[in-house]
């Protein structure tokens, strides 16, 4: 009898049909839910159960009572949100998962700093204050702060509404643009209590890696660390590239790796996938963030293993066999080593804001040696919006070769061919007042 998966999928994730294929590989038998509607989309989400991602105490409770007669295997999320709601079904429904309070803290930046803190791990000074901060409380904030800084919106992820701040004057306007966006339409919709609040921490110097691990019974087995070559020091923190194998120090790359491991023993992570994003400072490195679930967007398409193995593949094998082993039973099967080859991934920046018209140079940026792909993610007379207020990417370059630097240097010259013609969008509460008074 196959086992079966619940795959939890976002509407918004770019990642369901590499979840899909890798648990056809595994043999598994595929539930999903979602909340993408499944009239409007008739493609991945047709036969999907509904639930509201919104609400995951009571998204948790009416999967777990839809799926609990097929007894399935694991449930599992892809993101902050999916992932919680993953681990309160497979808590109702006596599934191994990490702590539902452990997936909270990850998913609330303030916890996640409150926890590191506590175990004694370095971080960076923060602080929480109101979104709408004013008046002599917002001056006496000002005052006190330490430069740089930066202020964070708790719960959201992508560097969306991540703002640097170098003086006092830069703080009041960072705190007020992050502020606008958690107040509007689109993200207040989500009705999330941690939307209220803002977080602000010390600008941490240096490079910034990211490290894509497995975590078993607490034990992390690194599957890759990123290079992120681009200098991300501020206003905004657009990540662009990312490249493996690191060419930091094996000392420093162990460091890295240790910190995580004790950074998601903190958060009370246990199992399941990890990816952390760091700083390594003149100190050494600093956790940024530690997130329960894979790396994001399509960038896990950059990494392979053993024989054409996938990153997708090893989590969902990983979800897999934790259902079917209990807890301190059976020994772990590690994962393949990643491919020799380097390789890395271009994600490509929205820098300007409007209408996409298209994109430009597609062929020639193919064409360049090294490059294995090039998806242009964003759709065509779609509304796009850059950081700090956007969401997404304009799409994704991915390259291979003997090298990272050859490697990041053909992300680099693709990239350099691409362009993206964009239309400025209408603004209809101005075209009206303008044919108003055109009529008048």
């Amino acid at each position: 009898m196959r086992p079966a998966l619940v795959l939890v999928l976002p509407k918004t994730s770019y990642r369901q049909e590499d979840l899909i294929e890798a648990a056809a590989r595994a043999g598994a038998e595929v539930i999903l839910a979602s909340d993408r509607c499944h009239v409007l989309a008739q493609d991945w989400s047709a036969g999907a159960l509904p639930i509201e991602l919104t609400r995951p105490a009571e998204a948790a409770a009416a999967l777990a009572q839809a799926v609990a007669q097929r007894r399935p295997a694991a449930i599992l999320g892809v993101d902050e949100q999916s992932a919680l709601v993953a681990a309160h079904a497979s808590a109702m429904l006596g599934l191994p998962h990490n702590p539902v309070e452990s997936l909270e803290a990850t998913r609330n930046k303030a916890a996640a700093r409150e926890r590191l803190a506590r175990a004694g791990l370095p971080s960076p000074w923060f602080e929480v204050v109101p979104r709408d901060l004013s008046g002599a409380p917002l001056d006496e904030f000002c005052a006190r702060a330490r430069f740089p800084c930066v202020v964070k919106p708790l719960v959201l992820s992508g560097s969306r509404g991540v703002i640097r701040a170098d003086d006092a004057a830069g703080l009041r306007a960072a705190l007020a643009r992050t502020a606008a966006l958690l107040r509007s339409p689109q993200i207040s919709v989500r009705r999330d209590p941690l939307l209220a609040q803002l977080l602000v921490e010390g600008f941490l110097p240096g490079p910034e890696i990211a490290l894509e691990g497995l975590l078993t019974r607490g034990s992390l087995r690194v599957l890759a660390l990123f290079d992120k070559p681009d200098p991300l020091d501020g206003p905004y923190f657009e990540e662009t590239l990312y490249v493996t194998p690191s060419r930091h120090p094996p000392a420093l790359q162990d460091a890295a790796a240790r910190m995580v491991e004790d950074a998601a023993r903190a958060l009370g992570l246990v199992d399941g996938p990890v990816h952390a994003e760091l700083r390594l400072t003149p100190a050494g490195p600093r956790v940024l963030e530690i997130a329960a679930r894979s790396i994001g967007g399509l960038c896990g398409r950059v990494l392979r293993f053993g024989v054409g193995i996938s990153l997708e593949d090893l989590v969902v094998r990983h979800a897999l066999a934790r259902g079917r082993v209990g807890p301190g039973e059976g020994a772990e099967i590690p994962p393949p080593p990643r491919e020799e080859a380097a390789a890395g991934v271009l994600m490509l920046p929205i820098r300007r804001g409007g209408i996409l018209r298209e994109v430009r140079g597609l062929e020639a940026a193919r064409a360049v040696p090294g490059i294995t792909s090039v998806t242009i993610s964003a759709h065509t007379d779609e509304e796009i919006v850059p950081l700090p207020e956007g969401a997404s990417y304009l799409g994704f370059v991915f390259a291979r070769g003997p090298s990272p630097e050859q490697v990041e240097a053909a992300l680099r010259e693709a990239g350099s061919r691409l362009e993206a013609v964009v239309s400025p969008r209408l603004d209809v509460a101005a075209f009206a007042q303008a044919q108003s008074e055109v009529v008048g």
